[in-house]
């Protein structure tokens, strides 16, 4: 396995917008200015897990059994608390903050938090509020990048578009990557994703690939293999799900149908070379069976990447 060096919220930002200065991303950025970055450096990749699968819990539950089980990176999404999350928009950034203390203090770094979707019932005004409070909040508790997981209606399509990109250099400023999760609707496969990234036009919101929506939001039919080529360039994560048939996705990863060893074949080749890799979901279970399966999912994502 190759872990590079501790990966810092600014160079995981220099990661993503020093993509075009590669050549790994669409021409269409061309024409967007340069961002002032740090140098990014050699990271490896960050395996990772989520707290979902201690949803019921409390934070320090999941916590805890994240570092036990030999991460050195972890996700922020559902937890036991006011908002059902770790943070969200409507945490006090105190809280937020305390969070990512939290996690440090148990050798976690954050790549990412579940972001959620932007409000279709309100205004754009009101949607840049909710975009860049969640902003806020990772930037006080150091995760590197926020997970947007819906884009609303073809009606309401333009707004959130609209949204993401009035929030994409605010989150610069933040040093926080806005990244798109495949989630069914508007963002199902990878020429959706790919559509929503031209028309925000902006280096700083990517894509955080999920192999397991792929398979669940098609009924098992589109094969995330095929599926992510739409997304050379723009992958810089990936939420590591994979998928069992018929709509079963609490599957701890390499038990399932998701072909991994080809999928990061094919992202490799598509310019994904190192960045965030997420586990999502584990086998359910009590919390003895979840933390067995954490380290399973932790030794196979290991395993897997082992000769990158």
């Amino acid at each position: 396995m190759v872990i590079g060096e501790t990966l810092t919220r600014r160079r995981f930002m220099g990661r993503t917008l020093a993509a075009a200065a590669v050549g790994l991303v669409a021409p269409h950025w061309a024409t967007v200015p340069s961002l002032a970055v740090s140098k990014y450096g050699q990271a490896g990749w960050q395996i990772a897990c989520y707290t979902r699968p201690w949803s019921k819990y409390e934070y320090s539950v999941a916590f805890d059994a994240i570092a036990e089980a030999g991460f050195k990176y972890i996700g922020f999404t559902g937890i036991k608390s006011k908002t059902g999350r770790v943070i969200g928009p409507a945490t006090p950034l105190e809280e937020a903050q305390k969070m990512g203390e939290e996690a440090r203090k148990r050798g976690l770094e954050i790549p990412n938090a579940y972001g959620g979707g932007i409000p279709s019932d309100q205004s754009v005004e009101a949607g840049i509020k909710a975009l860049r409070s969640m902003i806020d909040n990772c930037s006080a508790a150091h995760v590197w990048s926020v997970m947007v997981a819906s884009l609303g209606s073809e009606k309401t399509y333009p707004q959130h578009i609209k949204v993401i990109a009035e929030c994409c250099n605010y989150a610069v400023e933040k040093e926080v990557v806005l990244v798109l999760k495949p989630h069914g609707g508007l963002t199902a496969n990878g020429p959706l994703l790919c559509k929503a990234i031209e028309d925000v036009k902006h280096k700083n919101f990517t894509v955080m690939y999920d192999p397991g929506n792929i398979y669940f939001y098609s009924n098992g039919e589109n094969d995330p293999v095929n599926d992510c080529a739409a997304l050379d360039g723009y992958v810089t994560g990936i939420s590591v799900k994979d998928y069992k048939h018929p709509k079963q996705v609490d599957v701890t990863p390499g038990t399932g149908q998701v072909k991994f060893s080809a999928l990061m074949d094919r992202l490799r080749k598509g310019g994904f070379t190192h960045g965030p890799l997420v586990i999502e979901c584990l086998k359910s279970g009590d919390l003895p069976v979840l933390l067995q399966e954490a380290k399973k999912a932790r030794s196979f994502v290991e395993q897997l990447m082992g000769s990158s």
